[in-house]
């Protein structure tokens, strides 16, 4: 489907929208805001916002052409259907098979009315009749990650490769041609199953016998596939080649990029290699522009957490800190928040270890020690930048922590990170650094505090009750309920229970107590009590919240908090 005929589609589907009254002018304008904002489309924008369902506009769309709607979330498709319709021709027409009755094949399609790919399934299914049903993008694509997914591919090109062929195509650039040869195509499929089920990271491990490959998903490692030894070197040029690192060096660490356009996604690939005793280790850390997209409120931030901190973000000068551990969310906070503020009006620059993501307009810096750019110096170097709002990916000493509360006291909001079990504590970790409490009273206006859980399965949820001595040992109200994933056979979550993750958070913000106590060098401890006395939730209590909500479980939340 053509860009033009894309958006002619979309102006038909908002007409008609607005016709019925499911969204108003109002409406409209500020999804039109959020897609010039994010780059979403403005369906996309409507669902962000909470307008209305992806899957309500395409249910809409069938009445309106006259056409049946099919739901796809649970549906299964017979095996020998899928095979009447190649993969190749599914994709190019965004149209997978349903059933088949006599000769007549009904088939999901995102466009009904497109007559070359009726046409062309009639031709490739060898059936008289191709009857038409309109389904959303998620489902299509949901039919053919589970039905003309990855994984048997890469088993299939595994068994096809002997040991003769191993090097051909290794040394092939990206797009050159011998796309086709067999480890090229391995490669290539793994990552492309990754991504099409949510990878964070994909684990590139040499054994004594075997090489391991495992995947983070919803931030839990899962075993993948086991790789024969043979193709542990062949493999690994192979991603080194890609990442433009120098295959002949496997005695030390070395870290590269991949940027590769998958399904419609920009992906950015980290790639880093680590020499072990059965060879180089190798992370690659996907990294999908589209998770920028996310608002606060979607990242999980809600209540009055959520109005405080975009009334803090919004501040004209000050240090907002995000803590928590690595791997927590912290650099998509800080993006989330800096996309929020972002404007042509103001100068953004940051300072970085890496650049995960490129935002328009933010000015964006990797720090280089090697050139002598640390966190510190480039810091000093943006400040001669007429800077209005400045990140610094992490204060790490007692140098980036003076130039940051400097560029606080001179007018700047700073935003940066630091590794800290909660909010308080970051505030006498700058203290241990060697920071004048003064300085960091009369700086700092606020601290996020966050955590990753795993959000329970929509599929396969279940409402439970949690026994007396666990309910008392977490401080939740007798009788109460919880939620948690059924988990075994459940497709969509791989029999876990989870699908997906988002945060909880603590916000200390600093009012006048908390700085006179800063300055008394009093404990972190004894901020906190404080800090929640005014108000303020714990991690924990932010995290029980929202598994009696139901976002996710209580084992979830007592695996990532301490106890209090």
């Amino acid at each position: 489907m053509d860009t033009k005929h894309i958006a002619r589609r979309q102006r038909e589907v908002i007409d008609l929208l607005l016709k019925q009254g499911v969204i108003t002018a109002e409406m409209l304008e500020k999804a039109k805001e959020e897609a010039g904002r994010t780059g979403l489309s403005i369906d996309r924008a409507l669902e962000k916002l909470g307008f209305i369902l992806i899957e309500d506009i395409v249910k809409i769309q069938a009445d309106a052409l006259g056409l049946p709607y099919m739901d796809l979330s649970d549906y299964v498709v017979d095996k020998e259907i899928i095979k009447l319709v190649p993969e190749k021709i599914a994709k190019k027409y965004n149209a997978v098979p349903l059933f088949k009755i006599g000769n007549a094949l009904t088939v999901g399609m995102l466009d009904p009315q497109d007559i070359m790919a009726i046409d062309q399934i009639r031709r490739v299914s060898q059936l008289d009749f191709i009857e038409p049903v309109l389904v959303s993008e998620k489902g299509i694509q949901r039919i053919m990650d589970t039905c003309y997914g990855a994984s048997k591919s890469v088993e299939d090109i595994i068994k096809s490769i002997d040991e003769g062929r191993l090097a051909e195509g290794v040394s092939s650039e990206i797009g050159g041609q011998m796309d086709e040869a067999p480890i090229i195509k391995l490669v290539n499929n793994i990552i492309l199953q990754a991504v099409r089920e949510r990878v964070s990271d994909i684990h590139v491990e040499p054994e004594e016998e075997s090489v391991r490959v495992r995947c983070r998903v919803d931030g839990i490692l899962r075993e993948t596939i086991l790789l024969p030894k043979k193709l542990q070197s062949a493999v690994i040029s192979r991603i080194k080649i890609l990442s433009r690192l120098d295959i002949a060096e496997g005695r030390k660490p070395q870290d590269g990029r991949i940027r590769l356009k998958i399904e419609n996604k920009n992906l950015d690939i980290r790639v880093s290699t680590f020499p072990t005793v059965h060879g180089e280790n190798v992370v690659m850390r996907l990294l999908d522009k589209s998770s920028l997209l996310l608002g606060l409120e979607d990242a999980g931030l809600s209540g009055r957490d959520l109005v405080s901190f975009q009334e803090l973000i919004r501040h004209p000068n000050g240090i907002i800190l995000v803590t928590g551990p690595t791997g927590s969310g912290k650099t998509t906070t800080l993006y989330s928040a800096l996309t929020i503020i972002n404007s042509i009006e103001k100068n953004i620059i940051t300072i970085e270890d890496p650049v995960e993501y490129e935002i328009p307009l933010i000015r964006q810096t990797q720090i280089n020690p090697l050139a002598g750019i640390t966190f510190a110096t480039g810091l000093r170097g943006i400040l001669r930048q007429d800077p209005d709002i400045i990140m610094v990916g992490e204060i790490r000493d007692k140098e980036t922590a003076d130039v940051a509360i400097q560029a606080a006291l001179t007018g700047h909001l700073v935003f940066s990170t630091l590794h800290t079990n909660d909010a308080t504590s970051a505030l006498t970790r700058l203290i241990d650094m060697g920071v004048e409490p003064f300085l960091i009273s009369s700086s700092i206006v606020g601290i996020l505090a966050q955590r990753l859980v795993r959000l329970i399965c929509d599929k396969c949820k279940e409402e439970y009750q949690p026994s007396k001595d666990v309910v008392k040992s977490v401080g939740l109200k007798p009788g109460a309920k919880c939620f948690r994933g059924r988990g075994k056979g459940c497709k969509k979550c791989k029999e876990s229970g989870y699908s997906g993750r988002m945060g909880i958070f603590e916000l200390l913000v600093v009012h006048d107590e908390i700085r006179g106590m800063v300055e008394e060098r009093r404990s972190a401890d004894e901020i906190k009590k404080k800090a929640v006395e005014s108000g303020m939730a714990s991690l924990r209590q932010d995290g029980l919240m929202k598994a009696q909500k139901g976002l996710t479980t209580l084992e979830e939340v007592l695996r990532v908090t301490e106890m209090e």
